[in-house]
């Protein structure tokens, strides 16, 4: 059986590169009807790369499950049909440049007074307001402006987080806001506008180095791969050569994990390491005593021994080990007549099974939409 709780909410999306497709694509997931508006060129992300058998990895990812219109907003014809998606739709969702929805006539205010019912999604990269927002924001531009580069990299040399982390946030963090109000629709009848930003959506997630810059008076050290703020946390180079992460978070498995793991060649009440804080302070001495005891064993020992004292740990895999790995769940979504592989959804609902529908051709379903709503 199918898990479908959106089945006959009507969404239109006026969207573009990630953040938006991103939220409808969650939406279409989950059964509701996306209506994917698109410029006669196209969504500019179905263009950045050939990648998936001659197609976008972006696009491919976040576009399953819609059907594409093409319209041009600007003509009457275009207008005209636009005007009737949404007087039949429960949910709207743009990404354009903030301002440009309003110049052409379909200012989510103007539509929810019109459409009381109408949810609106606006996704911009600043916000409406302020001198940023008519700044352009792509992903690595948000990341450098919250801070989250200067807390990213190794030593002094910074870096960007490697995956669309500012875009992904912000297209989730628009995901549960709409249905946080399909939720609220139900209970009042009434739909509500909804802002959301790139700029707001990780300045939630720079929370824990804004209180350590806040309170403390302190910017986090950059540690590559290692926690700024817990140690150990990091990897450890086996005798053949593997890299093994190592976590502890409490003192219990600190215990386990020097007179288990260690044989207690640290004593785990040594008052340079006692404690985190303590920890932290004496982190290069501490690392360099955790390595020579680690680097005497095979990486399938060093395994063998931390399950044994149950102590946390992760392989720092690379991006080939991570696509054979044994806990990764792929699922099939069909593209252009054929089936490519992709990650299965996060979440999992007992007796139910996702089935995602197509990635859509530019255009693939113009003459359906202009018949239905024409």
């Amino acid at each position: 059986m199918k898990f479908q709780p959106l089945k006959g909410v009507t969404v239109v999306s006026v969207e573009q590169a990630l953040s938006a497709p991103l939220a409808s694509c969650r939406l279409a997931d989950t059964g509701a009807r996306v209506i994917k508006v698109e410029r006669d060129s196209g969504d500019f992300a179905r263009d950045y790369d050939t990648s998936v058998k001659g197609e976008s990895t972006y696009f491919a990812w976040v576009n399953r499950g819609k059907e594409s219109v093409r319209i041009n907003l600007k003509s009457d014809e275009g207008r005209e049909l636009f005007s009737n998606l949404v007087e039949k739709a429960d949910v709207l969702i743009q990404n354009l440049k903030p301002g440009a929805m309003k110049k052409l006539g379909f200012g989510s205010e103007s539509l929810r007074e019109k459409f009381p019912e109408l949810i609106t999604c606006d996704i911009s990269g600043y916000g409406e307001e302020g001198e940023y927002a008519e700044m352009k924001a792509y992903d690595n531009l948000v990341q450098a402006e919250s801070g989250l580069i200067d807390v990213t990299g190794d030593g002094d040399m910074r870096a960007k987080v490697g995956v669309s982390i500012a875009d992904i946030s912000t297209g989730m963090h628009a995901y549960s806001a709409i249905l946080e109000a399909l939720i609220q629709r139900g209970q009042t009848g009434t739909g509500v506008s909804i802002k959301v930003s790139m700029f707001d959506s990780l300045a939630d997630w720079m929370m824990v180095p804004w209180f350590h810059q806040k309170y403390a008076g302190r910017t986090p050290k950059r540690k590559g791969v290692y926690h700024a703020e817990i140690a150990p946390y990091g990897p450890f180079i086996t005798a053949d050569n593997r890299e093994v992460m190592i976590g502890i978070q409490n003192e219990r498995e600190w215990k386990r994990f020097c007179e288990g793991v260690l044989n207690s060649a640290i004593d785990y009440a040594d008052k340079r390491f006692k404690n985190n804080s303590a920890r932290v302070k004496n982190v290069n001495l501490l690392n360099e005593l955790i390595q020579k005891q680690i680097g005497k064993h095979s990486h399938e020992k060093v395994v063998e021994i931390l399950k044994k004292h149950q102590v946390a740990f992760a392989n720092l895999n690379t991006l080939e080990q991570f696509a054979k790995h044994p806990q990764l769940r792929l699922t099939e979504v069909e593209m252009n007549g054929e089936m490519i592989k992709m990650a299965d959804r996060p979440a999992r609902f007992a007796g139910f099974e996702t089935s995602f529908g197509a990635i859509p051709k530019l255009g693939e379903h113009d003459e359906k939409i202009k018949k239905e709503f024409s």
